[in-house]
């Protein structure tokens, strides 16, 4: 826990000492947001926000700008583009079956809560994914065990659902938040998978 008293700031911390962890979250959110421009890059920028606050938080100690740079380039060209093309294709995929089942078709009712359900559990495992500490390695294993942690932590997913139900309706209400929001949800979901990790002094290679 940070102490009151007044404390030198290191060169490049975004923020002074006071307040540090949450004026960090905000900042992350602000360059998720910027990284995020291009589209494509946006699952590649949640994910670096998510690495760089559970070192945060993990560590104690604040972010830098220069390590939030870092952790999106460690992702490589490939798997940026890669993991922008199959969110998208994704979204496109879900947004068009929806639009097939409201057609009037037979059984279009019963078929669009099927995919919303499907793309709700997609939504978790997707976020739980970009929280994995070893997603610069690769989307598909994180996928996986974003995937398994999911079936063994219903809870964790609820409030994954929650966190995310709350960033829309912010931005429902101030779209202007959107530029913020990718930190305290990515803060959201790395408290999350945060819970089920064994404390940082218990880790074996600390």
């Amino acid at each position: 826990m940070s102490s009151f008293a007044p404390q030198r700031r290191e060169p490049s911390e975004l923020f002074g000492p006071r307040f540090t962890l949450f004026a960090d979250m905000l900042a992350v959110g602000l360059a998720a947001a910027v990284a995020s421009l291009p589209l494509i890059t946006a699952p590649t920028a949640f994910a670096a926000s998510c690495a760089v606050l559970r070192r945060s938080i993990r560590e104690d100690r604040p972010v830098t700008m220069g390590e939030y740079v870092a952790e999106f380039r460690a992702h490589g060209l490939r798997r940026v583009l890669l993991a922008g093309v199959t969110v998208f294709a994704a979204v496109t995929l879900v947004v068009l079956d929806l639009a097939l089942a409201g057609a009037g078709l037979p059984g279009a009712r019963p078929v669009s809560w099927a995919l919303i359900a499907v793309a709700v559990a997609g939504l978790v495992a997707a976020l739980r994914a970009a929280a994995d500490p070893e997603v610069a390695r690769g989307w598909r294993p994180a996928l996986s065990r974003a995937a398994a942690r999911s079936v063994t932590d219903p809870r964790g997913c609820a409030l994954i659902v929650t966190a995310v139900g709350l960033c829309v309706a912010f931005v429902w209400m101030l779209p202007l938040l959107g530029l913020l929001l990718p930190g305290p949800l990515a803060f959201a979901i790395t408290a999350v998978e945060l819970r089920i990790e064994p404390p940082a002094d218990l880790d074996p290679g600390r």
